[in-house]
């Protein structure tokens, strides 16, 4: 059974949380003022980008002090009478075994719309009276929406890991996985997670599937990419919508190419859409927004872009019953893999093709196709020419090797 690894290496103590030590001391503080009698400021605010450990801290702290924790995603308790149901009395009265009890209102900037209003001030008002600790986490707390309840909160901010913090976070889970990892492919998934340490995980177990041991070459074709919201949640928020137009505006979530997007919808649609006809639908789905592609690939006519993004996002959505049994992992595009791998093959053709169209005054291209394979067959089999040819065309020793298959 697949496990996600930032589940199943999730911290249980706060000393086991990455980075802002600052912010987990303080936090600590905060919780541990109480006991002492209700500070002035009832509810903690904790801000900061996506997957710098706000929630995690929460959670780590509570087992830590043994708290009964009291935990949901805001973005599920929107009307003024789901809130009050949620966190109401939960505010006021004591827990059942005497355990102290910490609530968390998780992700604020879900709270959106008209009918979230009654909601936000609802949150507002248990936080002025509230006889328990109240954490909130959002990824800006100065969002004028918030502008009132900041009031009554003590704000902390989560700030980004740094590279080195997030490459020993790596470097802990190859360990406890068996994973050997070279320190290059550790740092370059680091750098382009951009300080989100959940992406990095969610990274390293997507390029780690089914190896022993990786590599830099494994995570060399890793595109770069705004780490606002990473691509797995884009994924998830296309094929699991609840309707076309959160499909849809999953590609406004991070700053992926509509092409390489294409190609992961692709790639993963059979691993998600199990149901044959469902799959066929799917796919044809893709298949439009392939040909809107190539019409504007050959016309240039960027109107035809809202297709293509249509049929690629709401379409696959609207397509399928998104019954998928058990956690099914992403899995980065097979064809965008192999074409990084032959990159090195191509880039060492291009630059002997170079040399030799140089000396032979006709393009590398045709350098390539109609000398190069005529100075294979020499490098292998007469080493004294192929020595004089290597000088001439002034080929260094990977070239060479190159061209004597060694």
């Amino acid at each position: 059974m697949h496990v996600p690894w930032i589940l199943k290496h999730k911290p249980k103590t706060l000393s086991e949380v990455v980075g802002n030590e600052d912010a987990k001391r303080k936090i600590f503080q905060w919780v541990q003022s109480w006991s002492k009698g209700v500070p002035k400021k009832r509810a903690l605010f904790l801000y900061g980008s996506p997957g710098t450990g706000k929630t995690v801290s929460i959670e780590a702290l509570a087992n830590d002090l043994e708290m009964e924790l009291v935990q949901s995603n805001a973005s599920d308790y929107r009307t003024a009478e789901a809130v009050e149901r949620f966190a109401g009395r939960a505010s006021q009265y004591g827990t059942l075994s005497g355990k102290r009890r910490l609530i968390l209102f998780d992700e604020l900037d879900g709270i959106t719309g008209t009918a979230d209003r009654g909601g936000l001030s609802v949150i507002t008002e248990i936080v002025k009276k509230t006889c328990s600790p109240i954490v909130l986490t959002a990824n800006n707390a100065y969002d004028p929406r918030f502008s009132t309840l900041r009031n009554y909160c003590e704000l902390m901010e989560f700030k980004k890991f740094t590279r080195t913090q997030v490459e020993k976070h790596l470097k802990r889970i190859c360990s406890i996985e068996g994973l050997e990892a070279e320190d290059a492919a550790l740092k370059l998934i680091a750098e382009r997670a951009s300080g989100d340490v959940r992406s990095a995980v969610n990274d390293l177990q997507a390029l780690a599937q089914g190896k022993e041991r990786l590599t830099y070459d494994d995570v060399s074709w890793l595109a770069s990419r705004d780490r606002k919201e990473v691509i797995f949640n884009v994924l998830r928020s296309i094929f699991y919508a609840k309707d076309s137009l959160m499909a849809k505006d999953a590609v406004d979530m991070a700053d992926v190419d509509p092409d390489m997007l294409l190609e992961w919808i692709y790639e993963n649609t059979p691993y998600h859409v199990k149901d044959p006809k469902e799959l066929a639908a799917v796919m044809e789905m893709l298949a439009l927004a392939d040909i809107y592609r190539g019409r504007i690939a050959s016309t240039q006519n960027w109107s035809l872009m809202r297709y293509f993004i249509d049929f690629m996002t709401a379409g696959v959505a609207a397509s399928w019953s998104k019954k998928s049994p058990g956690w099914v992992p992403f899995k980065f595009p097979t064809r965008i893999s192999q074409m990084s791998s032959s990159r090195a093959y191509r880039q060492m053709l291009s630059a002997i093709g170079m040399k030799v169209g140089k000396r032979c005054h006709v393009s590398s291209a045709r350098a390539v196709k109609e000398i190069l394979p005529y100075m294979r067959v020499i490098f292998e089999s007469n080493h004294e020419m192929g020595a004089g040819l290597a000088k001439w065309f002034d080929l260094d020793e990977d070239m060479i090797n190159y061209l004597a298959k060694k």
